[in-house]
């Protein structure tokens, strides 16, 4: 069971110093094989240190998931700002929404990040203590709804509902390469990008300003 424990936010550098330990760890050992005195070892802190910041090694699985869950979270908002631009009339939906999701598909899916996620939350599911959950997991699409909502307010999309727009958008681009390939990394299979395409006009047949 996770600690109830009240915990100590203390040295930056020493909790960054002790997740980037853990997560190795985990990845090379997996979570049974892997003591707190390992982490702790690897990280150059005390034993102590690690249950003082984290609780036990339970909370600290969680917060490898998380603290990975966050850097794709910054990734995904780089490549809204770089792709999912201020809305104008001149806009090619087609051509930007296709832009953003190969990003999406080559930056964040088919990264060392993700495939790191995916691993540790595959492997070490019954350790974590939210099931496997992000907390984060909605972010990414609660920030696409907001562009489609600009998108909307300008004019160019008409969506009742922008959450369940973007909820729709990513099952019918990269979601659809993540189940019928298994992986949606555009940099490694060319399959991914026709799929995307044809995605993003199925997408704008639905949802596009009359």
């Amino acid at each position: 069971m996770p600690t109830t424990k009240t915990l100590r936010e203390g040295s930056t550098q020493k909790r960054a110093a002790i997740l980037t330990a853990a997560r190795e760890l985990f990845l090379s050992d997996g979570f049974d094989r892997t003591s707190v005195d390992a982490v702790a070892a690897r990280a150059g802190v005390s034993k102590r240190t690690v249950y003082d910041y984290f609780g036990d090694k339970q909370t600290l699985l969680q917060a490898v998931v998380d603290g990975v869950g966050q850097s794709l979270i910054t990734t995904i908002g780089r490549i809204l700002d770089d792709t999912l631009t201020e809305p104008t009339e001149a806009i090619d939906l087609e051509d930007v929404l296709v832009t953003f999701s190969m990003r999406i598909a080559t930056d964040m899916l088919g990264s060392a990040e993700y495939a790191t996620l995916q691993r540790l939350v595959r492997t070490q599911f019954g350790q974590l203590p939210n099931g496997g959950e992000n907390s984060m997991a909605d972010t990414p699409d609660e920030a696409l709804a907001e562009r489609f909502a600009a998108f909307a307010a300008a004019g160019l999309l008409d969506v009742p509902d922008a959450r369940l727009a973007a909820d729709q958008f990513i099952a019918l681009t990269f979601g659809v390469a993540l189940n019928r390939f298994g992986s949606a990394n555009a940099a490694e299979d060319t399959r991914v990008r026709p799929l995307v395409v044809e995605g993003v006009r199925t997408f704008l047949r639905a949802y596009r300003a009359e």
